[in-house]
């Protein structure tokens, strides 16, 4: 069954065919949002995104102090996105709100403040010359499967946690994302099946959405993932790919079992399935962490690492671990789509690592990581969250609502109070029950303001 379009688009589709059946015609002024509010039946912001929408695609025009106004009829070159590409910006309003940063507090935050990178010594890099290399290299594109000194670094970190890997089989990206974007070009045709962990990476489901691809979403428990539930989906579908972020899971905190993550990869082998492996945290969880890159030795997974997420979200910096095969043929795509990463900010990280600056923020990190942790769970239990699984190295805590609370309304009310929430329905696919949940920072869960709105409109 179709679902239907979001209601911000359907109101700007009720808009376009008002204009283009020459009810609405050229000039004339739209109802004021408050006024659309009240003749649509919904909320401020939904129609504030659907004139956004009716502004991109060339229908109206907004007039400072006066309005908005239907600008033509029918535009001459209307730029209306199809529907999957509408539905995967709409799945990034979350990011979008992240990077804009309209809120006071951003317990929905995916990152950690800015104050606690600072002393991770990046700044002196941006201002110092560069002393140890002809400086004529940073004014070519360098190598596009990245520095060659950093892959080497990534490699011995690599080797470290048991996945053995040579630095030909690494390819630097412009962050984990990026990385991800590479493999879902490589592999995804329009039509086709991937599986996703639902709560999940709601990027990811963006991704696959622009690609065309067909979602579908596997549960994922305190344990990892529902193994009956993959294999069924497996027997229906024959899907070729699986994205799943076993350690430090986005959005729940919680790590795959090594029982689940060995039963994973026999499903894998058994069905011939492709998994990857998205690490984002690896560099501040404890060294003997298991991967399913380790146990399958980059057989049937493929490795994404990021140092966005362990330095600056501004840096964007990742890898791709795989097969020479594939890295060969995801460096083609990469130079078709952006000819090269950063060798700059390459060299900063690798610089860091062989001064011992990045492993002397690294352990810096996963202290206050931990003891932020250990504060969110104790604030949020004593306001009455009893069902909060800990969180095992990531930067998030999954809380559970009661069943008559609605995430996404809980938002809304929370906005008009100055505070970003990230509703657990963001992160999932269908009607997963595990939607009813929030998605919280661990560094900004303790904010009275948070507390007390939670305390008075969730648990009351």
């Amino acid at each position: 069954m179709k679902q239907k379009p979001p209601r911000a688009q359907q109101v700007a589709n009720t808009v376009i065919e008002r204009i283009e059946q020459g009810q609405l015609t050229a000039g004339t002024r739209l109802p004021s949002i408050r006024n659309a509010t009240l003749s649509f039946g919904v909320s401020k912001n939904t129609i504030i995104d659907a004139y956004d929408r009716l502004v991109a695609t060339g229908y109206i025009s907004p007039r400072r102090g006066s309005g908005f106004y239907v600008e033509a009829t029918r535009p001459a070159h209307p730029a209306i996105k199809p529907e999957h590409f509408t539905e995967a910006v709409d799945l990034v309003s979350l990011l979008r709100e992240q990077l804009n940063q309209h809120y006071e507090v951003r317990a929905g935050d995916g990152r950690l403040p800015a104050s606690w990178m600072e002393s991770s010594d990046i700044r002196r890099y941006f201002k110092r010359s560069n002393q140890d290399n002809d400086a004529r290299d940073e004014f070519e594109y360098g190598n596009p499967q990245g520095l060659i000194g950093l892959r080497e670094d990534i490699a011995r970190t690599l080797n470290d946690r048991a996945i053995s890997v040579h630095p030909n089989q690494i390819l630097m990206t412009f962050g984990a994302n990026h990385a991800l974007d590479l493999i879902v070009r490589h592999f995804v045709e329009p039509g086709e099946v991937v599986l996703v962990e639902s709560p999940g990476y709601y990027p990811m489901f963006g991704k696959l959405r622009l690609q065309r691809a067909k979602t579908i979403g596997i549960t994922r428990g305190p344990q990892g993932l529902d193994l009956d539930m993959l294999e069924q989906s497996i027997r229906e579908y024959r899907p070729r790919l699986l994205f799943v972020q076993p350690m430090a899971h986005n959005p729940t905190g919680t790590s795959m079992s090594l029982q689940n993550m060995h039963a994973l990869l026999r499903i894998a082998e058994q069905h011939d399935l492709t998994i990857i492996e998205d690490d984002p945290f690896g560099d501040i969880l404890p060294r003997s962490t298991p991967h399913l890159a380790s146990l399958d030795g980059l057989n049937r997974v493929i490795y994404v690492g990021t140092f966005s997420k362990t330095l600056s979200a501004s840096m964007r910096c990742g890898y791709i671990a795989a097969n020479q095969t594939l890295v060969r043929s995801l460096i083609d795509i990469k130079m078709l789509t952006v000819v090269t990463s950063s060798s700059i900010i390459e060299r900063m990280i690798h610089e860091m690592i062989i001064h011992g600056r990045y492993r002397r923020q690294m352990t810096r990190l996963r202290e206050r990581v931990a003891k932020a942790s250990a504060a969110a769970i104790s604030s949020l239990k004593n306001i009455g969250f009893n069902q909060i699984q800990p969180p095992t190295g990531s930067y998030y805590i999954w809380c559970p609502l009661p069943k008559s609370v609605d995430g996404l309304e809980l938002a809304k009310k929370a906005s008009a109070q100055g505070i970003f929430l990230a509703p657990g329905n963001l992160f999932t696919l269908g009607n997963d029950e595990s939607g009813s949940a929030l998605r919280i920072n661990i560094a900004l869960a303790n904010h009275p303001l948070l507390l007390n709105f939670l305390k008075e409109e969730a648990l009351s």
